[in-house]
């Protein structure tokens, strides 16, 4: 009888170094820990999106990656992203600004990838349930930094009210996408009478509704919140249906608008603020907004086709703060709270008009039922809105959550059209 060798080491490494189930099993796990460190790190994600990237590529169909390139889901974020380099030739900002305006932009280039890897991964959904536990967890500890800020990892956790890392800004935005987007599998399991699950659910989601009412809340996110609940209710309820969660929607409002101070006030703050800034020049929030926004306005005006360049923006507002000190018209930032201006201005029209055209053809890319589609066409949806008082698709945060959820779900999608299939069961009418 002879006796069975091992293979050699060589061997081993050459078996398991082009195993392409193995390298996609990896890509998939350092994908599934990015999008559950990213409501608590950037750092983390810094590390993880790296890895996942390198993994794909290493056992990457590059001829696929090219096909897939030719779509315009691909092909426009990498416009963007060219856009972006061409600028800083034209740019009268220092090279070090110049670069450095390049680097929000660069997570457009992760959008291809993750198409073409969650079209051949079945653990996209896995991402997305890590994303939402990992908010949940984060829900819980806002509940309890509000009852000891001494927990706080903020330097300032005592002002900070609830928040444990990052910011109420961040953390809204994170439980408003959650606490919508569960209202597609409530209602699936609703109507297939599994009402354990489904009320297992709706308390989750209830409870994201519940910090922001009664812990803290960006005003961004309660603006934005009822245009997605509308477009769930436009897109996959019966008009019945609609009209009752009109209904509780607007009882919410009711009770936020009870409960919560800051949103009580809110008009009544806006009005006074906007008069302060009018009539006494006093540095108040809406009007350094309403000052940055008008700034912009001329910039663009200035160079109304290709802009003023790759990181001018700060220069800009240098320039026109000449001879103001204690005002609006004297605060220099880099960033004018609005996505579309923060494009208009670096690379102007030829900017904007790939910014909407991405976001079109990726709101298109979730056309149709199912619960994939839901979270893809919810996540461009809050990234457009939000954008008109942020840069969120620049931000970190906010933007990775674009580019993770969009990837992820735009892969399933191309994965479901393949195959002639929906991306998730749909809800039954």
């Amino acid at each position: 009888m002879t006796a069975v060798t091992a293979p050699p080491p060589m061997s081993l490494a050459r078996r398991y170094g082009r195993d392409r189930a193995l390298w996609t099993t990896i890509a998939d796990v350092f994908a599934i820990l990015a999008a559950f460190s990213l409501p608590w790190s950037t750092s983390l994600v810094a590390i993880f999106v790296p890895c996942w990237l390198g993994a794909v590529a290493w056992v990457m169909d590059w001829r696929a990656y090219g096909r897939l390139l030719k779509q315009p889901i691909c092909y426009l974020p990498f416009a963007v992203v060219g856009l972006a380099l061409l600028g800083t030739l034209w740019s009268d900002a220092a090279w070090a600004a110049r670069l450095y305006a390049i680097s929000p932009t660069l997570k457009l280039l992760v959008l291809p990838a993750l198409f073409y890897h969650f079209e051949r991964s079945s653990r996209g959904m896995w991402v997305f349930v890590a994303f939402l536990v990992s908010c949940a967890l984060l829900m819980v500890m806002s509940w309890i930094v509000l009852i000891d800020p001494s927990l706080s990892l903020k330097p300032n956790g005592a002002a900070d009210r609830g928040i444990f890392v990052k910011n109420y800004i961040d953390q809204s935005q994170e439980f408003a996408l959650c606490a919508v987007a569960l209202a597609y599998p409530v209602i699936i399991l609703m109507r297939s009478n599994r009402m354990w699950q489904a009320l297992a659910l709706a308390a989750v989601s209830l409870g994201f509704l519940v910090n922001m009412a009664f812990v803290t809340v960006s005003r961004t996110a309660i603006v934005t919140m009822p245009i997605m609940v509308g477009v769930f209710a436009l897109l996959h309820l019966k008009r019945r249906t609609s009209l009752i969660l009109i209904g509780v929607m607007i009882a919410l409002v009711g009770v936020l608008w009870v409960t919560t101070t800051d949103l009580r006030w809110g008009p009544k703050r806006l009005l006074k603020d906007y008069q302060l800034y009018k009539t006494e020049q006093t540095v108040t929030s809406i009007g350094l907004r309403l000052e940055f926004w008008e700034k912009s306005l001329r910039f663009f005006s200035e160079a109304p086709f290709i802009g003023h360049g790759t990181g001018s923006l700060r220069g800009l507002f240098e320039r026109a703060a000449n001879g103001y000190t204690e005002s609006p018209n004297g605060d220099i930032i880099s960033n004018p709270h609005n996505q579309t201006l923060n494009i208009a201005v670096q690379w102007g029209m030829i900017g904007v008009v790939l910014l909407y055209a991405m976001w079109l053809v990726h709101l298109l890319l979730f056309r149709g039922e199912g619960l994939v589609a839901w979270i893809g066409l919810l996540v461009v949806v809050q990234n457009i809105f939000t954008s008109l008082f942020n840069s969120h698709l620049f931000d970190f945060h906010e933007g990775w959550m674009y580019v993770l959820g969009v990837g992820v779900a735009g892969g399933m999608m191309l994965a479901a059209k393949q195959r002639g299939l929906p991306a998730a069961p749909a809800i039954p009418r």
